[in-house]
C-alpha cells in the first residue's frame, strides 16, 4: 500500500472520533465522512507504520443509514461530523462508541443502553465560539469555525444547529466592524483587534449575551462605540461584554471580562430553578439535554437517598447542586472558577436556596483539605478527567456512591478502571446525546464502594 493508491473497502465501524474504519488484510484505514456499511473508491492520503488515512473518491454503495446533510457547509466546517448519518442511526453508532471504550480501556463487560435523544437536534448549540479573522486582500470579516485538522477559517453564514439570531448578529460584526475601524485577528502575526466572537444564548428567554474577545488589554473608544452598536442594533442581546487575551495562545477567552453596556449574564431555566450564565463560566451548550441528565441524576439520589448529603464537585455555577438542592439535607459545591462561583452565589439567592454551601477552590485542594463524608459525590470533570490523586481522595470522602458525568467515553474509561481497581463496582452507564451530529457523546455513570 502506497500514498495515493486507489481502493475499494466496506467500512466496518467508526472510530472513537467519528471516522469510519476499514481494513485490508487486517491493516486499518481511517476515512472520513465515512459511515458503516458503507462501499467506497478511497484515495489514501496518509501512510503510517499501524494505519493510514483516505478520503472518498466515490460512494460506489451508500449504507442504508447515509442521508444528505441539512447544512451545506457540513464537509468542509468540521463541527458536524456525522450529520450525513440518520438519527436514530447516529445514537447507536454512540452507544457502541461507550461500549468499546468501556470493554478496551476499562475491561468492563458492562452492556450501554441506547444513549437519550436530544430534544432538539436543530437549534439545539445554544454557545457559539467563533474565530475571526480577516482577509489579505478585500480586509473582509471572516468568523467561522476552522477546517478539520487546521486554522483555516470556514466563513459560516448560515448554522443550522444554533439559533437563528446567532447567524443575524455575526453577519452584523461583520459587516459593521468596517464602521468602526475593529480589525479581525492575525493569529501568525499576533495583530488585529478582534480574536472571537462568543455568544451565549437562552433556551428558556431567546436572550443573546454578546462577549467580543480582544487582543488588547482595555477598551478603546471605537471598540466601545462597535458595542453600543450591537447593543442598540438587537433588543434580544442582554449585553455586550468585551474579554481580554492578549496573549499567543489557542486559549479563547483571557481573565478578565468586562461589561460594556446592558448585563453581563442570561437567565437559563432547569428544573424549575432559574441560572445566571456569564461570558466565563461553564454551562451546557444544549440546555434542554442538560436537563434531562440534571432530572436523571436527581431522580437516582431521591430514589436511593433520604436527605443525603452531597458533594458536587467540578461545579461549574453549580447547575448539579442547586438541581438536586431540593432531595438534599446538604450540598457542598466546589468549583475553581471566581465568575462561575460569584454566578452561583447569585442564583442561590435568587431560588432562595439555603443548603447549598459554594468553595472557590480545585477540587483536589479541597478534598485534600477536608474529613468531611458525604453520602453521594457527583463528579463532572473537563474531558481530561480526573488525576488519580483526586479519584483517591475522592474515594476516602465517599461514603459510597458516586455519580460521574463524563464527556469523553475514552477518560470516563480510564477513570472507571482506576476505580473498579480501588475496589469499586460500576453499577450502570447512561449515555445523554448532547452534542447531536458530532461524535461527542455525555455519559452519566453510577459507582458504589463494594
Amino acid at each position: 500500500m502506497n500514498i495515493n493508491d486507489e481502493l475499494t473497502v466496506e467500512i466496518e465501524k467508526l472510530s472513537n472520533l467519528g471516522t469510519g474504519i476499514a481494513r485490508i488484510d487486517g491493516f486499518v484505514i481511517f476515512v472520513e465522512n465515512a459511515c458503516p456499511q458503507d462501499i467506497l473508491k478511497i484515495k489514501i492520503t496518509k501512510l503510517n507504520k499501524n494505519y493510514a488515512n483516505a478520503k472518498i473518491l466515490e460512494v460506489i454503495t451508500p449504507s442504508p443509514h447515509r442521508i444528505e446533510p441539512f447544512c451545506a457547509m457540513q464537509k468542509v466546517c468540521g463541527a458536524c461530523q456525522l450529520q450525513f448519518i440518520d438519527y436514530e442511526y447516529q445514537l447507536e453508532l454512540k452507544r457502541k462508541i461507550v461500549e468499546d471504550a468501556m470493554h478496551s480501556i476499562a475491561n468492563l463487560d458492562i452492556k450501554i443502553p441506547t444513549p437519550i435523544a436530544s430534544p432538539e437536534i436543530r437549534e439545539y448549540r445554544h454557545k457559539i465560539q467563533y474565530p475571526i479573522s480577516q482577509t489579505k486582500v478585500s480586509r473582509r470579516i471572516l468568523a467561522g469555525y476552522y477546517k478539520p485538522q487546521t486554522h483555516e477559517i470556514v466563513n459560516i453564514k448560515h448554522c443550522p444547529i444554533q439559533p437563528k439570531i446567532c447567524d443575524e448578529i455575526i453577519e452584523f460584526i461583520r459587516l459593521k466592524s468596517f464602521d468602526f475601524g475593529i480589525t479581525g485577528y492575525n493569529e501568525r502575526k499576533h495583530v488585529g483587534d478582534l480574536r472571537h466572537v462568543v455568544l451565549r444564548v437562552s433556551s428558556a428567554t431567546g436572550k443573546v449575551l454578546v462577549t467580543l474577545v480582544v487582543n488588547s488589554k482595555k477598551v478603546f473608544p471605537r471598540l466601545k462605540d462597535f458595542c453600543n452598536d450591537i447593543f442598540a442594533e438587537f433588543k434580544n442581546v442582554s449585553g455586550v461584554c468585551v474579554n481580554f487575551n492578549t496573549k499567543q495562545t489557542n486559549v479563547i477567552l483571557g481573565a478578565e471580562t468586562e461589561c460594556v453596556c446592558g448585563k453581563d449574564f442570561i437567565k437559563e431555566r432547569i428544573l424549575d430553578k432559574t441560572f445566571r450564565i456569564g461570558s466565563n463560566t461553564f454551562f451546557q451548550i444544549n440546555p434542554k439535554s442538560a436537563e434531562n441528565i440534571f432530572a436523571y441524576v436527581k431522580k437516582y439520589i431521591k430514589s436511593n437517598f433520604e436527605n443525603p448529603t452531597i458533594l458536587d464537585a467540578y461545579a461549574g455555577v453549580a447547575t448539579f447542586g442547586i438541581s438536586v438542592s431540593d432531595v438534599a439535607e446538604r450540598v457542598v459545591s466546589v468549583e475553581e472558577s471566581k465568575e462561575s462561583i460569584e454566578k452561583a452565589r447569585e442564583v442561590l439567592e435568587l431560588n432562595e436556596i439555603n443548603n447549598v454551601e459554594l468553595h472557590n477552590t480545585d477540587t483536589a485542594i479541597f478534598c485534600n483539605k477536608t474529613n468531611r463524608k458525604f453520602d453521594v459525590i457527583i463528579l463532572d470533570p473537563p474531558r481530561k478527567g480526573c488525576t488519580q490523586e483526586s479519584l483517591d481522595e475522592v474515594l476516602r470522602l465517599s461514603k459510597g456512591t458516586i455519580i460521574y458525568v463524563s464527556c469523553n467515553p475514552a477518560t470516563l474509561a480510564r477513570d472507571l478502571k482506576y476505580l473498579c481497581e480501588k475496589s469499586c463496582h460500576v453499577e450502570s452507564i447512561q449515555p445523554f446525546d448532547m452534542f447531536c451530529h458530532t461524535y461527542h457523546i455525555e455519559n452519566v455513570a453510577i459507582i458504589s464502594k463494594i
